[in-house]
């Protein structure tokens, strides 16, 4: 076993602090991979704070973002070689066997997938430690090759973030000619901009804050609509084919809904910590359709990184050091971060 250092939460209420695990040396059809940098995404605050309706997997070492090179290789190996630029997204494993895997759907796995970190591995029940550390060992099935085009540091949210954007996109054909809505512009958000406009779509950002339009059009939105502006609403009526809602806190679903045209979507990507009710109404009149999307499968993450690698796209980021990760926790909770911190995993090793 391979002493690795890291930096875990040791339970629900108490700050990250520095911690050694254990990785194993890679076993038959394994990469051992040294890790550069790991993004920080809104959910790891959740599941370090226990919040999301579970006493959680302590100690806990979040991280699911995560990029560097490959070290070692196992028997059998083919994808991949050392010195290899490599990512690990929100999943390591699932069953491979259920249609959803076949399918290559394996994060909508029938048994579940395995989180990257506070989950258990299929085989024998450890936890699993995510990408606040120096190294992890991965099957090759749920790695991913990070495109040279594309800076390291910057291609880390894309493993979450992009992914979750860049999914719905393309399971609702967006193409030149759509008129696409981003509601937020987080992290999420401002990947789906950048996506839906490399992809030709017309793209409108619809924020609560009329301070983001600037940034909004710097991104590549064609337009920005503060949603509080008396009359806003109404002047947007049946604009949209595609609404992607990023928002985690409560909104009304409702009066998104009315901005989509005949036969229009609204996909929603963030969670909310209360149900939000929906009107039939609002879909019943106009034949739309409300629905939710989940990171992507393998084989569409990658499609992802080689699409933003064409198209120059990555995520703008604030590289932060391993000992920044509490202040970061606090930024993140006030939205003051353009858009994703990203750990520079270096610092773990001083």
């Amino acid at each position: 076993m391979l002493k690795t250092p890291a930096y875990a939460a040791p339970d629900g209420q108490s700050p990250l602090a520095p911690f050694t695990i254990e990785r194993r040396a890679p076993r038959a059809g394994e990469v051992l991979i040294d890790i550069l940098y790991c993004g920080v995404c809104h959910s790891d605050l959740h599941q370090v704070r226990a919040q999301w309706g579970s006493n959680g997997i302590f100690p806990m070492v979040p991280g699911h973002e995560i990029v560097g090179r490959v070290a070692q290789v196992g028997l059998g190996v083919e994808r991949f070689k050392v010195g290899d630029a490599v990512g690990v997204g929100c999943f390591v494993d699932s069953c491979r066997h259920c249609a959803q895997c076949k399918a290559g759907e394996e994060q909508y796995c029938a048994e579940g997938m395995t989180g990257t970190y506070n989950s258990r591995e299929r085989d024998g029940g450890a936890p699993t430690y995510g990408g606040y550390s120096t190294r992890i060992t991965v099957s090759q099935d749920f790695v991913l090759d990070i495109p040279d085009a594309l800076p390291l540091d910057r291609a880390a949210p894309l493993l979450c973030a992009g992914i979750t954007t860049y999914s719905p996109l393309r399971q609702f054909g967006v193409r030149a000619g759509h008129d696409v809505a981003v509601v937020g512009l987080g992290g999420l958000g401002h990947m789906a901009v950048k996506l839906a406009a490399a992809m030709g779509a017309r793209v409108t950002v619809l924020s609560t804050s009329e301070s983001k339009r600037e940034a909004a059009l710097e991104l590549g939105a064609h337009d920005f609509e503060a949603t509080r502006e008396p009359g806003t609403l109404k002047k947007l009526a049946r604009r949209f084919d595609l609404i992607i809602d990023t928002v985690s806190a409560p909104h009304d679903y409702n009066a998104y809904l009315g901005l989509l045209k005949f036969d229009g979507s609204m996909v929603l990507l963030g969670i909310p910590d209360e149900p939000l009710p929906v009107a039939a109404g609002a879909l019943i009149m106009q034949r739309r359709k409300l629905s939710g999307s989940l990171i992507g499968g393998i084989r569409e993450t990658q499609e992802m990184l080689d699409f933003c690698a064409e198209h120059g796209i990555a995520a703008d980021i604030e590289l932060i050091n391993i000992d920044q990760i509490e202040t970061a926790y606090e930024r993140m909770l006030k939205a003051d971060v353009r858009y994703r911190f990203v750990i520079d995993i270096a610092s773990l090793r001083e």
